[in-house]
């Protein structure tokens, strides 16, 4: 059992290495255990399951005004207990790694700022700001992941 133990702090510390004086943690690590759980390390999400698929998909969000605000009221990262400036890294990370063609030209990278400001504006139903925001992007001919919620 011991053994087991300083596996687990050795690994703990290579995630950790790197991290930000303020204690933060790199936005890789911060995704590996905040997001992996629901999207995977391969960002492909659980269809089945309701999670959409990153790959080449989530950058249209990232690239419409409302979608900016959308993708932060998403239930795991309005609920995260990560300051604003982890967030915004691990949402560049995301981009950087997922979003592929979708990511428009011309995208800027998520700061802190706008995070603590996009959080705190009022999304009532998040299900339903998604579909108005995912059918205005169809309508422009951009493509998104599927949402089998109701």
């Amino acid at each position: 059992m011991a053994r087991g133990m300083m596996a687990v702090a050795v690994l703990a510390a290579g995630l950790a290495t790197g991290a930000a004086a303020a204690g933060e943690l790199q936005p890789r690590t911060n995704y590996i255990l905040r997001c992996t759980g629901c999207h995977g390390m391969d960002g492909a999400g659980s269809p089945v399951g309701g999670i959409p698929d990153f790959r080449n998909y989530v950058g249209a969000f990232a690239g419409d005004d409302e979608g900016r605000t959308y993708i932060l009221h998403v239930p795991g990262v309005i609920g995260a207990s990560l300051t604003d400036n982890e967030i915004a890294g691990v949402i560049n990370f995301i981009m950087a790694n997922w979003a592929g063609s979708s990511l428009p030209a011309g995208y800027t990278p998520f700061t802190a700022a706008e995070v603590t400001e996009r959080r705190a504006r009022a999304v009532d139903d998040v299900v339903g700001f998604r579909r108005t925001i995912v059918a205005r992007l169809a309508a422009a001919g951009v493509q998104t992941a599927g949402y089998p919620w109701p």
